[in-house]
């Protein structure tokens, strides 16, 4: 019953009735967006046990939410209930100060009733700011208001941290990690590197790759390590623009275990995939939880590391799992 429990332990501190939250959706169109919300009530599915080797409860925990900002009539007064699972629920941040921000950084911006990933791209005139998002190739422009620090739930904490100094971010940064982050401040020739697309079917993930050539415009050639051509006769070439290439994450020594609702990087078709561990296995074994396309695989320890997100040229995980 150790899931049951962990997920309990997870629903009363965080998503108790009434709770404030953000939530995202597995919704066409929505995908890659956080919603304001607010919980209603737990609900506890049953499930049969059809494998053996499964550790854990045959419950599932899920939780009806209600958004505030997406509506289920048309005449927009019946706010939208949903039923979500506690991986696709987050606390609601606390609220930042205002702040100025900079070319290349992440962001949130407020747009189309919820929370969007981004980068700017270009600081404006009069506090306002352009910025791309890698889902949809958009770039649109923002009021200062209506962005915010780009921030990662993990392990029951926020990273970046909502300290003010940056002291508490820079404790995340192993000495290897500081030595990777000077060394990819510009990617030379031979570089090995982190490539992500967004073709349809590889959004989301992240493929090992080497710099070619530099290009004056300040984009990268680079070669898949795993990737091959239409005719399977080399390994395939592609150019890239700096928002779509990072250095490999840093080596943080080995883990036991994962836990149930760590975010981790599954291997899979020869790249790296953001998921979420949704049920610990024997064997080392875990099913994680992708919720780009909404689906659960099944992958032995060696293919899962931990998670780590690169944000303004530092590689941010949660303090807890760098402990582990």
């Amino acid at each position: 019953m150790a899931k049951h429990q962990n997920e309990s332990d997870l629903l009363s501190t965080y998503f108790a009735n009434g709770t404030e939250v953000e939530i995202s959706s597995d919704e066409d169109g929505f995908r890659g967006a956080w919603y304001d919300g607010t919980v209603m009530r737990p609900i506890f599915k049953k499930q049969r046990k059809n494998n053996e080797d499964d550790e854990g409860g045959d419950s599932k925990i899920r939780v009806l939410v209600e958004y505030k900002t997406l509506m289920a009539d048309k005449k927009g007064k019946k706010p939208l209930k949903e039923t979500m699972s506690l991986v696709q629920l987050r606390p609601k941040p606390p609220p930042e100060r205002r702040r100025k921000f900079k070319v290349s950084e992440e962001v949130d911006a407020n747009y189309n009733d919820g929370w969007w990933e981004g980068v700017v791209m270009e600081v404006l005139s009069d506090g306002r700011y352009s910025v791309f998002f890698r889902g949809t190739r958009d770039q649109l422009e923002f009021e200062e208001s209506q962005i915010r620090t780009h921030r990662e739930w993990a392990n029951g904490e926020w990273k970046p941290s909502f300290e003010e100094g940056g002291e508490d971010e820079e404790k995340l940064v192993s000495p290897e990690t500081k030595l990777n982050n000077k060394a990819a401040e510009e990617f030379s020739v031979g570089s090995l590197v982190e490539v992500s697309s967004d073709e349809e079917g590889f959004e989301g993930a992240w493929f090992a790759a080497t710099v070619v050539k530099l290009f004056d415009n300040g984009n990268y050639l680079i070669e898949y390590k795993n990737l091959r051509n239409n005719d399977d006769t080399e390994f395939l070439q592609e150019e890239t623009d700096r928002l779509h290439v990072r250095p490999p994450p840093p080596d943080i020594g080995p883990f036991k275990s994962f836990k149930v609702l760590e975010e981790v990087d599954a291997l899979h078709n020869d790249g790296w995939w953001v998921g979420v561990i949704s049920k610990v296995l024997k064997g080392q074994r875990y099913k994680v939880y992708f919720k780009a396309n909404n689906e659960e695989l099944e992958f032995k320890h060696a293919d899962i590391r931990l998670h780590m997100d690169w944000i303004n040229g530092k590689w941010v995980r949660a303090s807890q799992a760098l402990k582990l």
